[in-house]
């Protein structure tokens, strides 16, 4: 290749340049044609009629003439130097289109890559807050328990010692709760607000409620998945303070608790938040573990709700769909699909 030779154009992708074509552009020569044409009628119309003469308008036929020629022309080339910026406008819009498309997937493929690699280490951080939450639990409990009832529940476990020891008595295995446990019912008031949860550390009404829940075999599974499952929700910055759902009316909750699914029931989807709405599909997506917990809540709310709903008047589940269990439900509901 000599020295005098041209190299090649540079191309620059998304973001080059079209050359402009020798000549003109097709508005422009449209626009010449066009106004070719109308100075010949123009000039064909003046040397038929004639420009009249002094007597009618004097030196102003001359101004209506080149007005008459001009004013036209200079219409029809603004409106083909309209045509060709929209026509820029509209190859820059796509231009602009295109690189945020591209700008687009590899933010997608950044972020699927860094949940790849940080994956491990957020399982490996939520299995420790689930245990410290259980361990909570636990303690609370244990500090809950009257020491009559402790003891009852030492002897029973010893009881079941011997009886392992002896099979022929394994009729006999004392595996029962221990008295008054067993029987233990949570109350209305109690249940709704042991679903909301405590509002602060000093709220002592609220422990009160929620330990008295947990004593109640029908509704502490809920409790504790629904505490689970806001505790993922929080490591994405969406909480349900706030969240403002659209009110449903009882019939539908209702109609819930009987066994009604799809669009019956979309009213109870009444979170409309987006933000919070592609943050959990996405994550519903991505983690296995928020996706089995998010499950497992929706479970676990439909089987408790639809075994409480008979002894609930209409007051008590509205103010039941203003807690934070009942939230967390309209939100994955909604991302699970419950409700379409």
């Amino acid at each position: 290749m000599s020295d005098n030779q041209p190299e090649p154009p540079v191309d620059l992708g998304i973001y080059s340049r079209v050359n402009a074509t020798e000549g003109l552009d097709p508005a422009d020569k449209v626009a010449a044609f066009v106004s070719l044409i109308w100075i010949v009628l123009c000039t064909l119309f003046v040397s038929v009629v004639g420009l009249g003469d002094s007597t009618v308008l004097g030196p102003l036929r001359f101004l209506i003439f080149f007005l008459a020629v001009a004013v036209p022309v200079a219409l029809i080339w603004i409106a083909a130097i309209a045509l060709k910026s929209s026509a820029v406008i509209r190859d820059e819009s796509n231009r602009l289109q295109a690189s945020m498309d591209a700008m687009r997937q590899i933010y997608v493929s950044q972020a699927q890559m860094a949940a790849t690699t940080m994956g491990p280490n957020v399982e490996r951080k939520i299995d420790e807050i689930v245990q410290a939450q259980k361990r909570a639990e636990t303690s609370l409990a244990n500090m809950s328990t009257p020491p009559q009832q402790s003891a009852a529940r030492v002897q029973a476990h010893g009881q079941s010692a011997v009886a392992v020891a002896q099979p022929e008595h394994q009729r006999t295995l004392a595996l029962a709760t221990p008295d008054g446990q067993a029987s233990q019912t949570v109350s209305i008031p109690d249940f709704v607000s042991a679903m909301n949860f405590p509002e602060t550390a000093e709220d002592r009404a609220g422990f009160a409620a929620l330990r008295r829940a947990l004593a109640d075999h029908r509704v502490s599974g809920l409790i504790r998945a629904s505490q689970d499952i806001l505790t993922l929700l929080s490591q994405d910055g969406i909480y349900m303070d706030d969240l403002t759902p659209d009110r449903s009316r009882t019939e539908v909750w209702r109609k819930f608790a009987a066994g009604e699914r799809g669009y019956v029931i979309a009213g109870l989807g009444g979170i409309r938040d987006r933000s919070s709405l592609a943050l959990s599909s996405t994550r519903m997506r991505q983690d296995s573990i928020f996706r089995d917990a998010s499950h497992h809540f929706l479970r676990a709310f439909d089987k408790t709700f639809s075994t409480m709903a008979e002894n609930l008047t209409d007051q008590e589940i509205a103010a039941m769909a203003e807690t934070r269990t009942a939230r967390a439900f309209m939100l994955l509901g909604r991302v699970a699909g419950m409700f379409d």
